[in-house]
């Protein structure tokens, strides 16, 4: 019996440990603004021989103010949102040949922009506590990260009338200090892009009629009006001027 109890301890101690590694690992991501609706756009509201071209002139993006370098994933996968609507023949990315300007296209500007809050004040605290406990406290300590995105999205007709969209969302990725790695930040922003890329595709598609290709004719340059100022009569050769001469007077 003696030799059985601290077997007994050992185990507990082990379970315990195990479970605090498990609860000290864990994370959670919540969505403060999850999207209006969850139905996709209906990719066959417009017909193939009406549907026209998008050309992506500019992708800015800012993270808490500061103007970031636009990254290739990035444009892919707004690109690849606007193109699962259905409503344009194909898309054009920033660094594509565009078509011809006598075609009727669609030019797309859009701003991205991000706000971080990693609560790192708040989070050196917590990990003071933390330590000071021997990690005994950190399954029990929750972090949090903030991330935010405001999308703004002008779709230019031929025609130059423009359709200007915005969106967005924010969450919260809550960790423990062992849950704290790069894929949960990752996760957190896939889950608030997607979900700002989503509110504008319902947006846009409640303009389909807009961007069809009969919706409105290219522009005519038309003929430009010339103003001609009249010349001003040159004094004939055979009529010269008759220049007047002094004689001196007779004595």
């Amino acid at each position: 019996m003696n030799a059985s109890f601290p077997f007994r301890r050992i185990t507990l101690a082990g379970c315990g440990l195990v479970l605090a590694l498990t609860a000290g690992c864990a994370r959670w991501i919540e969505l403060a603004t999850p999207p209006a609706g969850n139905q996709e756009p209906d990719a066959s509201l417009i017909a193939r021989n009406e549907q026209v071209p998008l050309v992506m002139d500019r992708v800015r993006i800012t993270r808490n103010g500061s103007p970031q370098n636009p990254s290739a994933d990035t444009e892919q996968r707004i690109l690849g949102s606007l193109g699962d609507i259905g409503l344009f023949s194909h898309l054009v990315g920033t660094n594509n040949a565009a078509p011809p300007a006598a075609d009727k296209v669609i030019h797309a500007r859009l701003l991205f922009d991000e706000a971080v809050e990693p609560h790192a004040g708040d989070a050196a605290w917590k990990g003071i506590v933390i330590g000071a406990s021997m990690f005994i406290l950190a399954p029990f300590i929750p972090l949090d990260y903030d991330y935010a995105a405001h999308v703004t999205l002008e779709l230019e007709r031929w025609d130059g009338q423009i359709k200007r969209y915005e969106s967005q969302s924010a969450g919260t990725a809550r960790y423990h200090l062992f849950g704290a790695t790069p894929i949960m930040i990752d996760e957190l922003k896939g889950h608030v892009t997607e979900s700002c890329l989503t509110t504008l595709a319902q947006q846009i598609v409640r303009d389909t009629t807009f961007y069809a290709a009969s919706s409105a004719p290219i522009n005519d340059p038309g003929i430009r009006a010339v103003s001609v100022k009249p010349r001003q009569a040159e004094p004939s050769s055979s009529n010269p001027a008759v220049i007047p001469v002094s004689v001196p007077a007779e004595p």
